[in-house]
Formats: structure tokens, sequence, C-alpha cells
């Protein structure tokens, strides 16, 4: 099942479908083979997000640089079949849940029930388990408003599933404006009370998928604290400060300058792959600045805003070449990093972090905008 052959069902063009800029108006264009779809979406600006509804997976991000030129800066795959069989499960560009990043040892409790997980991270439970969020289809239809084109996705999760208590009632809208933003609303209702982390797992590369490492590129992330990790990448519910430690990026400044430092948190996650706590005001759940990424070379700028508590940084450290991107090159370690907006890692089994239970009757809302521009 090849993403590129699927047919184009859409009032203003028929044709076959490609991962590339196709010649179009701004709008929503839907590729389609029995129940997986892919959704094109085009601004005015020519900026195109490419979506399927299998694990509401972005298979592609095109933007300009500061000449103009278009380049796909988010990494991937061609064909569907890559994403289910994919060695080592990456997630690329997928959305991940009932919970994103780790739980400990696959388990919690709630009012004195302990819940067992599937174990799929060493001792511990990672994104959801072995059936997570990104591994199902969803069902979609295109949306579209003032200055913007978008696509609906809806899953439900039933009681139980990946040991999780509850149905759950999901819904992600990718919104593309015409300002160049990507943005992401998730809602989510139960009917038990459930653990609910949602996040948004695109690598990016603001040079192009495939052209080299991330570590030039210059990051500032927003926060002076962060969550130190145990040797099983568990957090040890310290908050501890960035100040004088290769993790502030209060400052921006390339990755590569402090990720070979010698640091005890840096070998255990082979580079960076920790939750910053985001500087928040006097509203814990504003939209608020979380990073800003710049590619020196390009000129392109990812700038990240969210009404998470946390962000979830990863340097893309388990890639090792074996993952033949749609560049047709081997995705090397660094070709990719992850700025996935959260709440804290291990946040069930840990009291004092912001809660992430859901009860019946409330209402899971989280945003979070990836805005692209170029210098």
């Amino acid at each position: 099942m090849n993403l590129q052959s699927f047919l184009i069902f859409a009032a203003f063009t028929i044709g076959l479908h490609t991962l590339a800029p196709t010649p179009m108006r701004a709008g929503v264009t839907v590729g389609d083979f029995d129940s997986i779809k892919l959704y094109t979406l085009k601004n005015e600006a020519g900026m195109t997000v490419t979506v399927t509804n299998y694990g509401a997976i972005i298979t592609s991000i095109l933007v300009p640089d500061r000449e103009g030129k278009f380049a796909d800066v988010a990494l991937g795959y061609h064909r569907v079949e890559d994403y289910i069989n994919a060695v080592d499960k990456p997630y690329f560009g997928a959305v991940v849940g009932r919970y994103a990043n780790r739980i400990a040892k696959g388990k919690f409790t709630i009012d004195g029930e302990t819940y067992p997980l599937a174990v799929n991270n060493g001792a511990n439970h990672l994104h959801g388990g072995a059936i997570g969020f990104d591994k199902v289809v969803w069902d979609a239809k295109p949306i579209e408003g003032d200055g913007w084109c978008g696509v609906e996705l809806h899953y439900t999760a039933k009681d139980r599933e990946e040991g999780y208590p509850g149905n759950l009632n999901l819904k992600v809208d990718y919104k593309l404006t015409n300002a160049n933003e990507l943005v992401i609303d998730y809602v989510a209702t139960t009917d038990k009370k459930t653990p609910v982390n949602l996040t948004q797992h695109t690598y990016f590369n603001l040079r192009g998928e495939g052209n080299g490492t991330i570590l030039d590129h210059e990051l500032m992330i927003n926060a002076k604290q962060y969550t130190p990790i145990d040797e099983s990448m568990i957090p040890t519910g310290e908050l501890a400060d960035v100040g004088g430690t290769p993790f502030d990026f209060s400052a921006s400044k390339p990755i590569g300058r402090d990720i070979s430092t010698e640091n005890e948190q840096l070998k255990i996650g082979l580079g960076y792959d920790h939750n910053f706590v985001l500087a928040k005001g006097a509203d814990p759940n504003a939209m608020t600045l979380a990073a800003r990424l710049k590619d020196p070379a390009s000129g392109r700028q990812l700038e990240v805003f969210t009404t998470e508590p946390g962000l979830q940084f990863y340097s893309g450290n388990f890639l090792d070449g074996r993952l033949i991107g749609k560049s047709g090159k081997p995705y090397v370690q660094r070709s990719g990093l992850c700025l996935e907006t959260q709440h804290y890692p291990d946040s069930p089994n840990q009291p004092a972090f912001p809660s992430t239970i859901l009860s019946p009757g409330d209402e899971y809302r989280t945003t979070t905008t990836f805005k692209f521009s170029a210098e």
C-alpha cells in the first residue's frame, strides 16, 4: 500500500497523489485506499502538510527557506507499510497515547486499584504500549474555516485497551493556517478515571529530512528546570535547575555545543531525552512559547506554543542508520529531533507532578501550535 498511489477525491482535482507539492489551490485533498487515507493540507503561502489516518501520522511538512525554496522538514516514509513495520518503532509523526512517554514498571494505581500496562520499554511502559494510538486507524474527515484548512480525527480506545481503564473518546484536529501555523487541538472524555497524556511525535530537521544532523540547529527552550531521570529513564521526582548545566537552553544555542559533555544525565539518555518544566505565568493552562528552533543554513525557524506544562526534547539519539527515509537516505543518529509538548513522564506515579488523571464528566483539552517562518 503506497501513500504515493492514493487517488485524490476533491472537487478541484483528480489524479495520482504524491508527497511532493502539487499545483493546487489552498485547501484539503484526500487520497483514499480502503480505510487508510492521506489528507493533503495546503495554505495560500504554499506550505503543505500531509496527514494519514493511520496513527494520525504527519507524513510530511513542506516549508520554504529564506530564499523561498521548499523542503520537507519532517522525517518519515513514503509507504504506509514502513510505518507499520519499522524497526525500533520510532513513532515518526504520530499522535502517541493513551499516555505519551514512560510509566514506571508498567503500572499505576487509581483509588486503590492497580492497573498493569503493557511493558514495551525495558521494564517500563512507553507511548501507550504495544498497540498505542500510533498503530490504529482513526476516523477522519476534512475540515475548513476562515484562513485555515485541516483534518479532524476520531478514535475510541476501549476499556482496558493496553491495560488502561475507561472508554476514552478522543478527537484530534490538525489545522494549517495561512500564517504557516500547524495548530493541533486535542479533546478527550472518559467514562472511568484514567490517565491521559497525548503528544505529537514528529521528528524535525529544518534543513530537510535526510539532509545531515540537527547538531547545528539552534534551540531555545523556555524552561528554568527539567526532570532528571534514573538509569531506566524514569524521572527521579526532582525538579532540577538547568542553570550551569548542559540542559540550559534558556538562551538559544547550537544543540551540538554541550551534547557530548561529560554528564551523567546525558550519558543515561545518550544525549537529550528529557522533560523540561516550561515557564508559565499566572495561568498554568495558558498558551505560552515553549521552544524556538532555528537552522542557520536555511534560515528556517520553528516556534512551538502550547498549553501543556512540559516539553520532552529528544535529540534523535536512537536513530542508527537502519531506517531509510523519504529521500532514500539513512536516518543516522541525530538526523532529527522531537519537541513533544506534554505532561511530565510517569505522572500517575509521581503525586508531586501535575495530575494527568481525567475523570468522567471532565474534558481533556489541550492545544499545541507549530509556527514556521524563515529569516
